[in-house]
């Protein structure tokens, strides 16, 4: 039995035609052979509907809508004895599955926040500071806030126009100049052309800086860069650019917050768009598991074998944690693709197996 966990963000980033669920990378635009006002330039990038509309297509023609558990797992204990090793998945309900192989797919790291929140004295609301998975528009009312919005990425662009059209006006504070791209790394990462030098590459900690410097921060898509320009054209938005919070504090249902040029602002709630890191150790269904089957890591990214699985395990891997074997486009749909490659096989074929 092949058990997988998954998980999702509200990350949000640039969808081009050819980058869906479905394994035909032309299905896509089949689907929208009647919808093409539906695809957007560059790239025939669908609109929110169309997707979603091929997503639940996709769905119901590969026959998965009941391959779907609804529970949480909660805990990974490997089962090692000298006739088999097994996984014993820990639910939310109490209930508990065992299965021969887990693939581990997280849409995303642990949260992170700036060095500044761990200087707060003062008791505040909860909702009052929050990180942007944290945040649900749908449940607010922000007519006359002012909200603090810190993060260069498209997450930060998105949580400021629905701030907006909820009646409240933003700062987006940068702590360097904001970034203007269609894609979260160059297409290039998806094929050979960079690829192939990646793969080449032996030194582990000399692929963690490619990936860096591929991904190089967050980024905005030209869309959305337009669409932030003119709310701070309409004065409904302020951007402040290489500019950094020094301190915040609480008092009188206010933030007070000095930066390091030494302006100081007042806001009525924090958004921190300031991304997730990816570090296996601090993953909690992995605790347990690399006790049992320890691997070397690099910068918090696991060294995983060729199939993407931990040393000597049939514990799979995907997503941002497996972009040392994938590339800076792991966590993305492409990468998810190429790590399913890469998986299936060891699945399906028993001269790949491992174990018993």
């Amino acid at each position: 039995m092949a058990a997988t966990i998954c998980s999702t963000t509200n990350s949000l980033f640039a969808i081009a035609a050819v980058h869906h669920p479905d394994p035909n990378p032309h299905q896509l635009r089949t689907f929208a052979e009647h919808r093409h006002n539906e695809l957007f330039p560059p790239y025939d990038r669908p609109g929110t509907k169309l997707f979603n509309d091929f997503c639940d297509e996709v769905i119901q023609r590969w026959k998965l809508a009941d391959k779907v558990y609804p529970a949480k797992v909660v805990q990974v204990l490997p089962i090692k004895c000298a006739s088999r090793s097994r996984f014993q998945l820990v639910l939310d309900t109490g209930e508990t599955i065992v299965a021969r192989r887990v693939v581990l797919a997280t849409g995303s790291g642990k949260v992170q926040f700036p060095n500044w929140v761990e200087t707060i004295t003062s008791n505040y609301p909860a909702d009052r500071l929050c990180h942007s998975q944290q945040v649900n528009l749908n449940r607010l009312n922000l007519t006359g806030e002012h909200i603090l919005i810190v993060g260069g990425g498209l997450t930060s662009g998105h949580l400021a126009k629905g701030a907006i059209a909820l009646g409240a006006t933003v700062t987006l504070m940068t702590r360097k100049q904001l970034q203007e791209k269609i894609f979260d790394a160059d297409p290039g990462w998806l094929g050979p052309k960079y690829l192939k030098d990646f793969h080449a590459q032996t030194d582990w900690s000399e692929r963690y800086q490619q990936i860096q410097q591929a991904r190089n921060g967050g980024s905005l898509t030209p869309d959305m860069m337009l669409q932030l320009n003119r709310a701070s054209y309409e004065g409904k938005l302020r951007i402040d650019e290489c500019c950094q919070v020094r301190d915040a504090h609480w008092q009188d249902n206010l933030w007070k917050v000095g930066c390091h040029d030494g302006s100081k602002h007042q806001f009525n709630r924090i958004w921190l768009a300031t991304g997730t890191r990816f570090n296996v150790t601090e993953h909690p269904l992995l605790q347990d598991v690399l006790k049992t089957y320890p691997t070397e890591i690099v910068n918090g990214l696991p060294i995983l074998d060729e199939h993407l699985r931990l040393p000597k395990s049939n514990l799979f891997i995907m997503g941002g944690l497996a972009a040392l074997q994938i590339g800076p486009v792991a966590r993305n749909i492409g990468g998810g693709k190429m790590a399913c490659q890469r998986i299936v096989p060891a699945i399906v074929k028993p001269s790949l197996a491992i174990a018993k």
